[in-house]
């Protein structure tokens, strides 16, 4: 789609700046809309016979040394070709190569299909959320460090979404029985007003306000490591950045989206983007 976009941009900015610079595409085109409306005006006589005329005006307009023809266009008119082309070609370009979806923060992609043995997994046991971790656990100063105001996050389970919270255990699981971390969820759900709050603390916390994010949908958790009965939550650690990737890679298997790969990373962040639900 957004290809598709850029061709149209790029076509119709060409030929803007056509008409705005060249009388030669002025002129051809007054010729061929006079010919339109004559056509249009006449019955299938003068139909016929307006049609004949613009045929044979377009023959003539068109010159037999294209080539040539072009090449000598350029050079007459080069000043204006070099303004031109690049203000048609910089903007296309720029948009193909920096605009990704996953870039807007309402931007509702389709969510990755997990494998079949995964689906497998999903279709059958019901996980059951762990057993919730005592509040002190987020309250000490390492944690306070890397997120503030975390000791007021809901934690509940119960507040996302069934079809999020199941992939979400499912990679709890297989987390700690393949790669050997034991997880914990920071934060799940997340009410407008405490979405508003975050923003306000500045864009270091987060860009998106009220009803932008997926937590306010209860389809989007933040999440780290325990460690000897500590969250370890900073990827400067080592053995945490390395979980993050391991995490970032089970979470897109499940069909999730994981934060890691953001312009602004967040790697405990995963969601699950369903059509639909996010309102614009």
């Amino acid at each position: 789609m957004l290809i598709f976009l850029a061709l149209l941009y790029f076509c119709l900015a060409s030929g803007a700046i056509w008409l705005a610079l060249f009388p030669e595409g002025r002129a051809l085109v007054g010729r061929g809309l006079f010919a339109l409306k004559h056509r249009l005006a006449g019955g299938a006589r003068s139909w016929h016979s307006a049609g004949s005329r613009r045929a044979g005006a377009i023959k003539d307009a068109v010159p037999h040394d294209l080539p040539g023809t072009v090449v000598r266009f350029v050079k007459r008119h080069r000043i204006a070709c070099a303004i031109g082309v690049p203000a048609v070609l910089i903007p296309s370009l720029l948009a193909l190569a920096l605009s990704h979806p996953a870039m807007l923060p309402v931007y509702e992609g389709a969510a990755t299909a997990p494998d079949a043995q995964v689906a497998a997994l999903l279709q059958g046991e019901r996980l059951a959320p762990p057993v919730a971790l005592p509040p002190n656990v987020f309250t000490t100063a390492e944690v306070e460090l890397v997120r503030p105001m975390l000791v007021t996050a809901s934690r509940n389970w119960g507040l996302l979404h069934p079809d999020f919270s199941q992939r979400l255990l499912l990679a709890f699981k297989i987390m700690k029985e393949k790669h050997g971390y034991d997880m914990a969820l920071l934060e799940g759900y997340r009410s407008p007003a405490r979405q508003d709050e975050l923003a306000s603390a500045g864009s270091h916390v987060t860009n998106a306000r009220a009803f932008q994010s997926w937590h306010q949908y209860g389809l989007a958790a933040d999440c780290a490591f325990l460690r000897d009965g500590k969250l370890v939550i900073s990827e400067k650690d080592p053995w945490a950045m390395r979980g993050y990737q391991l995490y970032g890679e089970v979470a897109e298997s499940l069909g999730l989206t994981w934060g890691g790969r953001w312009k602004m990373m967040d790697f405990g962040h995963t969601e699950l983007r369903l059509r639909g639900v996010m309102r614009r």
